[in-house]
C-alpha cells in the first residue's frame, strides 16, 4: 500500500463501526455491545487509518495492571493481504502490554487460522471454548429453583465470586456488563452464599449467555434455563471451556449444537482460575 498508515486511539462512534464491522462477519454482537465495550476501557481500542478514514481496528482492554485482553480485531476486507492486519495487530499488542504492570498477562480467544501467527507474537494455547446454540425447548428443570438479580448481590460478595473464574479483578468490566439496557441478570444464593450467576444479552440474532458460573452442575442448569426462557424460543448461545467436562455435559444434555471454537492464549504468566466454576466465559471479544 503506498498511503501511509497511521495508527491511533478510537472514538466512541468507531467502536460502534467496529461492532458492526463485527456484524457483518457475522459474529452476532449484543445490542449493547458497542457502548459497553467502549465504557468498560475507553482507552481500549486501537484504530488503523489510511487516508483519514478508518479501514481496521480493535481492543487492547486493560482489566487490571495484571491483566489485559486483546480482541475485536477486524481490517476492512478491501485492505487485506497487504500487511496492514500483521502491524495493526503488535502495535495493539505491545500497546497493550505498556498499559499493564511488568508482570501483566495478555489474554485472547483466537480462531483455528490465526493461532500460529498468534503463537509467533510469544502466546501460548490454554484451552479451547466451543459456542453452543439452542434452538427450541430446553429440559423443564424443578421449579424450586430460584434466582434474584445481580444487582442484589453485594458487590464485594459478587466481585469475590467472579474472581475466582476470570483471570483478574475487573471491577468496572462487571459494573458494565450487569447493567446493559438489554439483558437480564440471574444469581443463585443459597444461605446468604452466592452459588454463581448469569447474564444474557440480547444479540441480532437471539440471545448469548455469558457469563454463567456456577459452583455445581445444578446451580448452571438452573442458571442457564432462567437466561433460556428470557430468550422466549430464540436461539440461545452459550461459549463453553472444554476444560470443564461439566459444562460440556451440561450443553449436551441440554441438546445444545456445537459450532466454531477459539483458543484461549496467553502472553505472560497463565492466570489462575477455577475453571470447573465456568460453564460459559463472557465474551469472546473481551474475555
Amino acid at each position: 500500500m503506498s498511503d501511509a498508515l497511521q495508527l491511533r486511539p478510537m472514538t466512541a462512534p468507531e467502536v460502534e463501526q467496529l461492532v458492526a464491522w463485527a456484524a457483518g462477519e457475522g459474529w452476532n454482537p449484543g445490542l449493547d455491545d458497542c457502548r459497553s465495550f467502549f465504557e468498560v476501557d475507553p482507552d481500549g481500542f486501537m484504530a488503523a487509518e489510511i487516508n483519514g478514514e478508518m479501514i481496521g481496528g480493535g481492543a487492547i482492554i486493560r482489566h487490571h495492571a495484571s491483566f489485559g485482553f486483546m480482541g475485536l480485531f477486524i481490517v476492512r476486507a478491501d485492505y487485506r493481504g497487504h500487511g496492514i492486519g500483521r502491524t495493526l495487530w503488535y502495535a495493539r499488542r505491545d500497546r497493550l502490554a505498556a498499559r499493564l504492570g511488568p508482570d501483566g498477562t495478555i489474554g485472547m480467544d483466537a480462531v483455528p487460522a490465526m493461532r500460529e501467527f498468534y503463537a509467533r507474537g510469544e502466546f501460548r494455547e490454554s484451552g479451547l471454548s466451543v459456542r453452543f446454540r439452542l434452538d427450541g425447548a430446553a429440559p423443564t428443570l424443578d421449579d424450586s429453583f430460584r434466582t434474584v438479580p445481580v444487582s442484589a448481590i453485594p458487590r464485594e460478595q459478587l466481585a469475590e465470586f467472579d474472581r475466582s473464574c476470570f483471570p483478574s479483578p475487573r471491577d468496572q468490566y462487571l459494573r458494565v456488563w450487569i447493567a446493559q439496557p438489554h439483558s437480564r441478570t440471574f444469581a443463585a444464593v443459597e444461605n446468604g452464599t452466592l452459588r454463581g450467576y448469569a447474564v444474557t444479552r440480547r444479540c441480532g440474532t437471539g440471545w448469548k449467555v455469558g457469563p454463567l458460573f456456577a459452583d455445581h452442575r445444578d446451580v448452571a442448569r438452573g442458571l442457564f434455563q432462567s437466561c433460556w426462557e428470557t430468550a422466549e424460543g430464540t436461539p440461545v448461545f452459550l461459549d463453553v471451556p472444554e476444560g470443564n467436562p461439566q459444562a460440556i455435559a451440561m450443553a449436551n444434555e441440554f441438546g445444545m449444537v456445537p459450532g466454531f471454537n477459539c483458543m484461549r492464549m496467553y502472553r505472560g504468566p497463565e492466570p489462575a482460575v477455577q475453571l470447573e466454576r465456568v460453564y460459559g466465559i463472557t465474551t469472546f471479544e473481551l474475555g
